[in-house]
């Protein structure tokens, strides 16, 4: 899967219409569609940047900031031919999830480019004013229709105040006030710390339910919508709960009678009204980016063996589900041309196979791999090997549950190519590794062994028992 979607990728670079701000720009496009979407832009950008530098992985958000206007607004989808913004009927100022600090954040760990977080701030920051000019309530919340959110048909009901959302908007100001911390800019620093923190306490009180260990959305008169959608885990990647709730808040996630389902994780709990098992949408379907953002989410509390378990659990059904074909019964019709292997851009939480949605035969898209290259590469490398890798540290952390034999091959951290590789061996169990920089490795035999050594350049090997 690793190997293929990298070889797909290949085909989904496209450049913006002659004469438009984006003429020279490069972004991630899907099967020649002259559409640039944020949620596309910023997603595949967390895998990209383990391509061995072979494509940009800031190429599509830059697109997106050449594209914004004297107000700050970045739209969340623009037409690629013209440069002009699309504006759905449903959200009509294209409000999109405010993920940039967040992927800037990713980018500079995995490029030590200091000078581009330098560069992207002031955009980032006019698109932060922008959303608070315009969304932003008088109780400090941001109100925003659903489609924002990326779950278009999701059932919120009244909801004015999403939980997603609005935690979403907490982790950009966690992630802009990082970034300032990078720039040595205190004055940003302490803004976006205190707008993060003012958000985090609004979050916490107003849209937790303590009987149902749960985020909930909040309509117009701020009373909680409850139904449990997978929204309500965006405050764990912006590191809301507390440990309590976090415990409660994850408890849902291994229950299958919500969203632990036998592919997790389900867009709405499986014990939901509205809940289709065939997925109908984002009323049950597993959706790679929103699957993601669940795992990433729980890293922040330390529950790395929960994440790698639902991120093997999510790729065996992505892996089962690309030999199906399009249709066994359209297969049989057409030929056995289309039952080549096929990753979906949403797949069914208790069955095998892409999600279904009968009102819309083009969704979920095939090969759409903004999503799915987040699925077969970067959990492949964060979650199922388990490298966490910062290049302005110097660092390279190996979290896994027990040793098994496994590793990965040239791997580019900046011109530098690592090598990690584990097998069992007659002295015992040993990590051989090739490097041409000196960089600290960490292994993290979780609740076994933890420990930290200088890696040399060249070649070098270590028993795990004498450490």
């Amino acid at each position: 899967m690793y190997d293929r979607t990298w070889a797909w990728i290949a085909d989904c670079w496209a450049s913006g219409g002659a004469g438009t701000a984006i003429e020279k720009s490069k972004y991630f496009q899907y099967n020649g569609e002259p559409i640039i979407d944020l949620m596309d832009q910023v997603f595949s950008s967390f895998f990209l940047v383990y391509s061995n530098r072979i494509y940009a992985a800031s190429g599509g958000l830059d697109t997106l900031y050449a594209l914004q206007e004297p107000s700050g607004a970045i739209r969340s989808r623009y037409d690629a031919t013209t440069g002009a913004p699309i504006f759905p009927k449903d959200n009509p100022e294209g409000l999109g999830l405010p993920l940039f600090a967040w992927a800037e954040y990713n980018l500079y760990h995995k490029t030590a480019n200091k000078k581009r977080v330098k560069e992207v701030m002031p955009t980032l920051q006019r698109h932060w004013s922008w959303i608070e000019a315009t969304f932003k309530r008088d109780n400090g919340l941001y109100g925003v229709p659903v489609s924002a959110t990326g779950m278009e048909n999701s059932p919120r009901g009244n909801g004015l105040y999403l939980s997603d959302f609005n935690a979403a908007m907490a982790m950009n100001a966690l992630y802009l006030s990082a970034l300032g911390d990078i720039l040595n800019d205190k004055e940003a620093s302490f803004q976006y710390k205190r707008a993060y923190f003012s958000l985090k306490t609004r979050i916490n009180s107003l849209m937790w339910n303590a009987a149902d260990g749960f985020y909930y959305d909040l309509d117009k008169s701020e009373k909680q919508v409850p139904t449990k959608t997978l929204g309500g885990y965006w405050p764990l990647l912006a590191e809301i709960p507390n440990e309590e709730r976090s415990e409660r808040l994850i408890a849902h996630l291994k229950d299958p009678a919500l969203f632990g389902t036998e592919h997790p994780f389900p867009t709405l709990a499986a014990d939901q009204k509205g809940y289709d098992k065939r997925g109908m949408g984002y009323r049950g379907s597993v959706v790679p980016p929103f699957t993601y953002m669940v795992i990433k989410g729980l890293e922040k509390y330390n529950q790395y063996e929960l994440a790698r378990d639902c991120a093997i659990r999510h790729l065996y059904f992505v892996l089962d589900s690309m030999h199906q074909g399009e249709n066994k019964d359209e297969d049989a019709e057409r030929g056995a041309e289309t039952a080549k292997p096929t990753v979906w851009e949403a797949y069914q939480p208790q069955n095998e196979g892409k999600a279904i949605w009968p009102e819309r035969p083009d969704w979920p898209r095939p090969q759409f791999l903004a999503f799915t290259g987040l699925s077969t590469i970067a959990l492949m490398i964060e979650n199922i090997v388990g490298l966490y890798i910062s290049l302005p540290r110097k660092t390279v952390d190996w979290i896994i549950p027990n040793l098994e034999i496994m590793g990965i091959e040239n791997l580019s951290l900046k011109r530098n190519l690592v090598t990690i590789l584990s097998n069992k061996s007659g002295r015992g169990w040993e990590i051989h590794m090739e490097s041409e920089k000196l960089y600290y490795f960490t292994i993290n035999v979780l609740g076994k062994k933890k420990k930290t050594l200088p890696i040399p350049s060249g070649k070098c090997s270590m028993l795990i028992d004498k450490i």
